[in-house]
């Protein structure tokens, strides 16, 4: 058995302060969520009254498919850019780093006005333009990721490998450089999903419904119907996202060329 190291107890009591901290009120709105004022009893009452209402699962499939739009937008243009300023392409690396700080400086209310002035009549009639701004939002957060895991593999060896034994530019990024930072792509992807999925904003500004704001507005005409539909967005989020982290392992499983 390992011995618990003096220097690890601050961490442990950080942790579980941390954990107190985000799951208390949780658990606290969970039993409240619960409770049935009539009957002094515990039921899913206030549960069954929002999953029986028939917009629930079209917000919510209308929800994830935006997010999941905005997860592949960002993946198509910015692992080809990120593998590129990682192989020769230093000169632009400051303007790219400088471009995709901009949605942080940005205002979101300026974002949605300029969209609203910007974007031609058939965007702004199609609610998938939300997965363009939605990746707009987490590109800053999802490049970073992206060009740290690619810092962090020999990306020139592998890709003059792949290129030596005649794969072209597309198969080398889909079927080489892309396995090899899996766990770099799919973290990017899992912060894509979380920031898509709880964008109220935005959306809201650019008149769109969406899940997030149909909880919105849902939860003004039932009290306890509007906590337990807090408590399943909070709950069904967090677990959506552990399935994802599941397939991400762990950057020191990854075998790097160099070791071998």
């Amino acid at each position: 058995m390992r011995r618990l190291r003096l220097g690890s107890i601050p961490l442990y009591i950080a942790v579980a302060i941390s954990g107190i901290y985000v799951l208390l009120p949780l658990l606290s709105a969970g039993e409240f969520s619960l409770r049935q004022p009539a009957t002094h009893n515990y039921g899913l009452e206030h549960y069954n009254w929002f999953i029986e209402n028939p917009d629930f699962v079209h917000y919510l499939w209308l929800s994830l498919g935006l997010a999941l739009g905005a997860a592949a937008i960002l993946l198509v243009l910015l692992v080809p850019t990120a593998i590129w300023l990682n192989l020769g392409g230093s000169n632009v690396r400051g303007l790219v780093e400088f471009l995709t700080l901009l949605p942080l400086v940005i205002p979101v209310v300026a974002l949605a006005i300029g969209a609203q002035t910007s974007l031609p009549e058939f965007a702004q009639t199609n609610e998938f333009v939300l997965s363009f701004m939605y990746a707009i939002l987490a590109m800053p957060y999802a490049y970073r990721t992206l060009d740290t895991g690619l810092k962090a593999v020999p990306l020139k060896t592998i890709t003059e490998a792949a290129r030596g034994l005649g794969a072209g530019w597309l198969r080398t990024i889909v079927l080489v450089v892309t396995p090899v930072v899996r766990s770099t792509v799919l973290s990017a992807l899992f912060m894509t999903l979380a920031l898509s999925l709880g964008e109220f904003t935005l959306t809201s500004l650019l008149h769109w419904d969406t899940f997030t704001t149909w909880v919105t507005t849902m939860s003004q005409s039932n009290i306890l119907g509007a906590i337990a539909l807090s408590v399943f967005s909070l709950v069904g989020v967090f677990v959506l996202l552990m399935l994802i982290g599941l397939f991400v392992k762990p950057a020191s499983n990854q075998v790097s060329l160099e070791e071998e």
